[in-house]
C-alpha cells in the first residue's frame, strides 16, 4: 500500500466534520432522525419530504457499492457538496454549485456511477490518487459501458466524472487535475449528438383512442356500478354479526322477501365454479359475517345440510344471480348491436379487481388529458379541483427545474374533473389520491405498472364490455408527450401548450424543450392531417350556425368581416333555393358552400385569430419583424395582441377570462409594492386587457341596438 493511499484510508474529510448533519439545505420533518456525514453506509433521507411517486425504500443514499474507504469517501464528500450548495465550507472553498440543492434522485445516480467506476478502477488497478489518472484511463472506462449502455446514459457518467474535477477542492486526496474532455459536452463525449428531438415517442394512434376511450368509459359508464358494489359490501361487512346465529333460519328470513337472490359465482369470479353459490357473499347477505359464516360456522349437520339445500332449492327455482353485490349493471352493445351488461356479476373478488382497474383508469386519463408529470398527479390530494382565471383548474405541486416547490394549477376539462372524483372515492389515504400507501392486497401504486395492469385488465374482458387496447409501447410520460403533440397541432395553441406544460420562455416557440413536446409524428400525420381540419370546421359551422340564430359569435373587425362572409353564404344558398338548385331548408347546402369559403381562422383559447396565412395584412403580430422564421407562413402566434390587431376576434366565451386577469392586475397595481419599472410594465399589461374589454363592451353594446332595431 502506498503512503498516499494509507494517509487517505485513515484520514478524514478535510471540508466536512463526521458529526455533521446531511442535510443542511432543507426544509425538515420534525422528529425525523437526519443522517450524519460520518455515517459510512447509508444516509435516509426520511427528513425531508419524499415524492409521492418515490418508494418509501428508494428514499435513501447507499455507499455500500463503495467498499473502498477511499471512494466511499469520496462519494460522500460530492453527495454532502450537491446537497448542501450554500454550505459555508463549499464556498470558502471557491466551489459554486448554485443555490438550489441536488435531488435525492439525481445525487442517487451519480453515486451509483460512482461506485461502477470504483470497481472498474480496482479490477484496473488504477493508482489511488485521481492526480496521476490519464484520460485515457476515463476514455477506456467509457468505452467498457458504451457496450451496455445507450449514448445518453454514457453521457450522464461524463456529467458524473466531471465532478471529480468540479469539486476538486473538496475532495481528501484531490481530484482530477483538469477536465478529461474540455470543450466538449457530455453528449459530445458520449457521441450523443444534440437533436431538437425528444427520445421520448408518442404512443402510437390506434393505441392512444382506444386507451383514452377505455379509460373513459370506465370512470363515466362502469365507475357507479364498481363504487356501488364497493360499498355495499363494505356495509355488509360492518354489519354482519360475529356471533353464533341460526344461519338456516336467517337464510328462510332472507329469502321470504321476493327480490332476494342467492349469489352465484360469474364466469370472471377467480375464486369458485361459475354458477355454483358464493357461501361467503350468501352469508354477509344474510347478516353474518363471512369469517363466521356456512364456510367457518362449527354448527350442526343439520343446519348445515338444512341452510345448504334451502339454498340449492332457490338457486334450481330460478333464483340466482350472477355477482351479487348490484341487481342492474351498465348496458353496452354487443357484437349484434343489442345492449348487454358490461359484467357477468360484480362479486366482492371482482369488485375489488375492478376497483385496482377502475384507479388506472382515472390515472390513465388524467395524465393523457391533463399533460401533468407523474410527480406532479401523484401529489394531487383531496380537494384539489378548483377555478383558476375563470376555468376549471388542478392544483399540485410542479417538481421539475423548481425546488421551491410551488402549487401549480393545471387548466383541466369537465371529464378529468370527474376523473379525480372517482380517484378521490377509491382512495383509502387521507390525503393523497394516487398514492402508494394502499399496500393491502396488492394495491401498492406503481405508475407505470398501474397502466400496464389496466390495459391487460380491458383486454382480458374485450368478451364482456367490448373495450380493446391495441398492443403497443405505453408509460406515464409518453402521455404526457403525446398530448401536447396533439394540443401543438391546432393552430394558435402553442401559447396554451407553454403554460400547460409549465415551459417558460421569453418566445415560447424558442424553448427547445417545448419545440421536442410538440414535434409532428409520422404516424399521427396523415391522421391529423384530416381530423385537425374536421374540428376546426365543426366549430367554424357552430359559429355559423349561432350567427344566423341571432347570436353574437364576436367582437372586433375581424368578426364583422367573418360574420359578412356568413350572411353571404346564406343569401347565396337562398339564390340557389330560388333557382331549384337545392331545397328550402337543407342546411348542408349553406355547409357546403362555407367548407367551399376557406375561411381562414384560428381558435384559441384567449382570442381567435382570422389573418390570412397567406396574405396576413393588417396583423399586429408581424409589426417590426424584419424576417420569418425558416419555413413559416403567416402570423406569428407568440406574438399576438388581441387587443389591437384588426384580424383579432374577442369571442364571447373570451371576455370572461380577460375580466378574471383584469381583476388580477387590478390588484397588483392596488398593491403599490412594486418598483418603477415593474409597476409600468403592469400597467401595460391592465392598458392591453382594457383595450380588449372596452372592444367587447363597445361591440356588444352595438349588437344589442341591432337586435332591438331587428325587433
Amino acid at each position: 500500500m502506498s503512503q498516499h493511499r494509507a494517509w487517505l484510508e485513515s484520514a478524514s474529510s478535510s471540508v466536512f466534520v463526521a458529526d455533521e448533519p446531511v442535510l443542511r439545505s432543507h426544509s425538515l420533518i420534525n422528529g425525523v432522525a437526519i443522517p450524519r456525514f460520518g455515517d459510512t453506509a447509508e444516509w435516509p433521507m426520511h427528513a425531508i419530504v419524499r415524492p409521492a411517486n418515490k418508494a418509501r425504500s428508494s428514499w435513501r443514499m447507499t455507499f455500500f457499492g463503495m467498499q473502498d474507504p477511499v471512494w466511499n469517501l469520496r462519494a460522500r464528500e460530492i453527495a454532502m457538496a450537491m446537497l448542501n450548495p450554500q454550505h459555508p465550507a463549499v464556498l470558502r472553498a471557491g466551489v459554486f454549485l448554485g443555490v438550489q440543492p441536488v435531488e435525492v434522485s439525481t445525487m442517487s445516480a451519480h453515486t451509483y456511477r460512482l461506485a461502477r467506476l470504483a470497481r472498474w478502477a480496482k479490477q484496473r488497478e488504477l493508482p489511488a490518487r485521481l492526480e496521476d489518472w490519464q484520460t485515457s484511463d476515463l476514455t477506456a472506462f467509457l468505452d467498457d459501458r458504451a457496450a451496455e449502455i445507450t449514448s445518453g446514459s454514457l453521457a450522464a457518467y461524463v456529467s458524473t466524472i466531471r465532478l471529480l474535477h468540479q469539486l476538486d477542492p473538496l475532495l481528501a486526496g484531490g481530484g482530477l487535475v483538469g477536465d478529461p474532455w474540455p470543450g466538449k459536452t457530455a453528449g459530445q463525449v458520449a457521441k450523443n449528438p444534440s437533436s431538437d428531438d425528444l427520445a421520448t415517442p408518442n404512443i402510437a394512434p390506434e393505441t392512444w383512442f382506444a386507451m383514452v376511450r377505455a379509460s373513459w368509459t370506465y370512470i363515466h359508464e362502469f365507475a357507479p356500478d364498481i363504487l356501488a358494489a364497493r360499498e355495499r359490501y363494505r356495509r355488509l361487512l360492518a354489519e354482519g354479526t360475529r356471533t353464533w346465529v341460526a344461519i338456516d333460519e336467517r337464510l328462510e328470513s332472507y329469502l321470504a322477501e321476493s327480490a332476494n337472490r342467492i349469489p352465484v359465482h360469474s364466469s370472471r369470479s377467480p375464486a369458485g365454479t361459475p354458477g355454483t353459490i358464493n357461501w361467503s357473499l350468501l352469508s354477509a347477505l344474510i347478516g353474518v359475517h363471512p369469517d363466521y359464516g356456512v364456510n367457518k360456522l362449527r354448527c350442526s349437520s343439520v343446519i348445515r345440510q338444512k341452510f345448504e339445500a334451502t339454498a340449492h332449492a332457490a338457486v334450481d327455482a330460478g333464483r340466482g344471480i350472477s355477482g351479487g353485490l348490484i341487481a342492474e349493471h351498465a348496458a353496452v352493445a354487443g357484437p349484434d348491436g343489442s345492449p348487454r351488461p358490461w359484467h357477468p356479476g360484480l362479486c366482492p373478488r371482482t369488485t375489488d379487481s375492478e376497483c385496482i382497474a377502475l384507479r388506472g383508469a382515472t390515472y390513465v386519463f388524467v395524465a393523457a388529458m391533463s399533460m401533468m408529470r407523474d410527480s406532479e398527479i401523484r401529489d394531487i390530494v383531496r380537494g384539489s379541483v378548483g377555478e383558476h382565471y375563470g376555468a376549471p383548474a388542478l392544483m399540485s405541486t410542479k417538481r421539475k427545474h423548481d425546488p421551491s416547490r410551488p402549487r401549480e394549477a393545471w387548466w383541466i376539462i369537465e371529464p378529468v374533473a370527474e376523473a379525480i372524483t372517482v380517484a378521490e372515492a377509491l382512495s383509502s389515504h387521507p390525503s393523497l389520491i394516487f398514492t402508494s400507501s394502499d399496500s393491502k392486497r396488492g394495491l401498492e401504486f406503481k405508475s407505470p405498472d398501474v397502466v400496464r395492469s389496466f390495459i391487460r385488465h380491458v383486454n382480458a374482458a374485450t368478451a364482456d364490455h367490448g373495450l380493446r387496447i391495441p398492443g403497443g409501447s405505453v408509460r406515464p410520460h409518453m402521455m404526457r408527450k403525446t398530448m401536447a403533440m396533439l394540443t401543438a397541432t391546432e393552430p394558435g395553441a402553442e401559447i396554451a401548450l407553454g403554460i400547460q406544460l409549465k415551459h417558460v420562455a421569453t418566445r415560447l416557440l424558442a424553448n427547445r424543450v417545448t419545440e421536442g413536446y410538440a414535434a409532428s409524428d409520422p404516424q399521427w400525420d396523415k391522421l391529423l392531417g384530416t381530423a385537425v381540419d374536421q374540428a376546426r370546421f365543426a366549430t367554424l359551422r357552430e359559429f355559423y350556425d349561432e350567427h344566423h340564430a341571432g347570436k353574437v359569435i364576436g367582437f372586433g373587425p375581424a368578426a364583422d368581416k367573418i360574420t359578412a362572409t356568413f350572411d353571404a353564404i346564406r343569401e347565396t344558398a337562398q339564390q340557389m333555393v330560388a333557382n331549384g338548385q337545392a331545397r328550402q331548408g337543407d342546411a348542408r347546402v349553406e355547409h357546403d358552400l362555407l367548407r367551399k369559403a376557406r375561411i381562414p381562422i384560428r381558435f384559441g383559447k384567449l382570442n381567435h385569430c382570422a389573418a390570412d396565412p397567406s396574405n396576413p395584412v393588417g396583423a399586429r403580430c408581424l409589426d417590426a419583424v424584419e424576417e420569418l422564421p425558416l419555413g413559416h407562413r403567416g402570423p406569428l402566434i407568440d406574438r399576438c395582441q388581441p387587443g389591437r390587431c384588426a384580424n383579432s376576434i374577442i369571442g364571447v366565451e373570451h371576455v370572461p377570462i380577460w375580466t378574471a386577469e383584469k381583476r388580477s392586475l387590478l390588484k397588483l397595481v392596488d398593491d403599490g409594492k412594486f418598483p418603477p419599472a415593474r409597476s409600468a410594465l403592469i400597467q401595460r399589461q391592465l392598458d392591453d386587457v382594457q383595450a380588449v374589454i372596452d372592444r367587447a363592451v363597445s361591440d356588444g353594446a352595438e349588437a344589442d341596438q341591432e337586435q332591438g332595431e331587428r325587433r
